[in-house]
């Protein structure tokens, strides 16, 4: 499929390029000696990632450990209550430690047991990356430490206790926001001093070259497992997809099924409280271009044209940019990105709860209040949303907030 002049057919070819950048997003923004340390990665990835040992291993780890493939669910009750058109889930909350992270972190320990490093450093929002990455070091025997804002650290209590009990050093994150931004500031000064030990495994499709191309590789099994599987269920496409973004990597795997094909494509950011600045983390929506974290891509800016304060009911997007392969399809028109609010969130979490039996995390809640509102205006159809992860880790500050509805 053609679109907007970019042959999807050989799109994964393509994009990015050796430079690491889709279109004008992207690139390498870091100094010299960790532009170094970003081609090892790079040049060990272009290596051993398209050996058959490797893929073999990475095969089995999915079948054996992480209980891949995850499977679709109908969501009857919920589409009869809406309408004609039937919702389905993508249940990535069923894959090992409850969210999609651990296709990228098992993908990225692998990788860097095969370099010879003895550390994985992270970071992480909501937990669910933090928590990945500390059960995949746990299982290649790695050491670990996982940075973390001291304001996530209370909302996300059960993934914390869940990542020190798997062995990984957590480290709090106070200054500024103490949210995710700072998180990953404190993540890159760490993996500075000891790149040569250690790899700085990112939580989603941002950073420098390679880490948003080998994000979204590794999470794209969760796009063609999703492909196929809705078209044995139901003899067809979907008409469209949706998934949250805020740095963006549950929706560039998930995406990845669906590029080449005539399906309406949706990346819901978070609107938060509102348009006004530091009460959203919608980047793509009001963002402009702007390097941070080794990369160029849309961000939120502030009016010295630092990234700007954001805020979230989703600790794991409360992010002030975006994957660059986001503002690459942003910009292309492939994808629409939308934005749902708060309100309209906790609104979904509770119905899918209420009505499906599943309870999703805050961040997949953004995919299915707008798949529930897609619904209300499409009329007839199908839409697949991709549940990334699962509620757990969320209830108590759901309750604390929220009570129960």
């Amino acid at each position: 499929m053609i679109y907007n002049g970019i042959d999807f057919d050989t799109y994964f070819k393509n994009y990015p390029n050796e430079e690491g950048y889709f279109g004008k997003y992207g690139g390498v923004y870091v100094n010299d000696e960790l532009k170094k340390a970003m081609a090892e990665i790079t040049e060990a990835y272009f290596t051993i990632c398209k050996s058959r040992k490797f893929i073999d291993e990475l095969r089995r780890i999915r079948k054996e450990f992480q209980g891949r493939p995850t499977p679709i669910s109908h969501l009857e009750r919920l589409s009869n209550k809406l309408g004609n058109v039937q919702l389905y889930v993508k249940r990535e909350d069923l894959n090992h430690t409850g969210a999609h992270k651990l296709n990228h972190c098992m993908g990225e320990a692998l990788l860097a047991k095969y370099m010879g490093k003895k550390k994985l450093i992270a970071e992480t929002g909501a937990g669910q990356h933090g928590v990945a990455i500390a059960t995949a070091a746990a299982y290649f025997g790695l050491e670990c430490d996982v940075y973390m804002g001291s304001v996530d650290i209370k909302k996300q209590a059960p993934n914390v206790a869940r990542m020190k009990i798997l062995g990984a050093n957590v480290v709090e994150v106070t200054h500024g926001l103490a949210t995710l931004k700072e998180a990953v500031d404190a993540a890159f000064e760490a993996y500075a001093k000891d790149y040569e030990n250690s790899i700085y495994c990112i939580g989603s499709v941002v950073g420098p070259h390679p880490f948003p191309m080998m994000v979204r590789d590794f999470q794209s099994v969760v796009g063609f497992e999703a492909r196929e599987q809705f078209v044995e269920m139901t003899g067809e496409l979907p008409d469209a997809v949706v998934a949250c973004v805020g740095g963006g990597s549950n929706s560039a795997g998930f995406f990845a099924g669906f590029l080449n094909d005539p399906v309406d494509i949706y990346g819901i950011e978070p609107l938060g409280r509102g348009t006004k600045m530091g009460d959203h983390a919608a980047s793509l929506q009001y963002g402009t271009e702007g390097v941070m974290h080794g990369f160029n891509s849309i961000m939120l800016k502030d009016e010295n044209g630092d990234p700007a304060p954001v805020y979230s009911v989703a600790s794991g997007l409360d992010y002030p940019s975006s994957g660059p392969e986001h503002a690459f399809l942003h910009e292309l028109g492939r994808v629409k990105y939308d934005v749902i609010g708060d309100d309209d969130t906790i609104d979904a979490f509770f119905t899918l709860s209420r009505l499906e039996g599943i309870i999703p995390a805050i961040e997949s809640s953004h995919a299915v209040a707008y798949g529930m509102k897609l619904a209300k205006q499409m009329g007839k159809g199908s839409v697949l949303i991709n549940l990334s992860g699962r509620g757990d880790k969320d209830m108590d500050y759901i309750i604390e907030n929220y009570g129960i509805r």
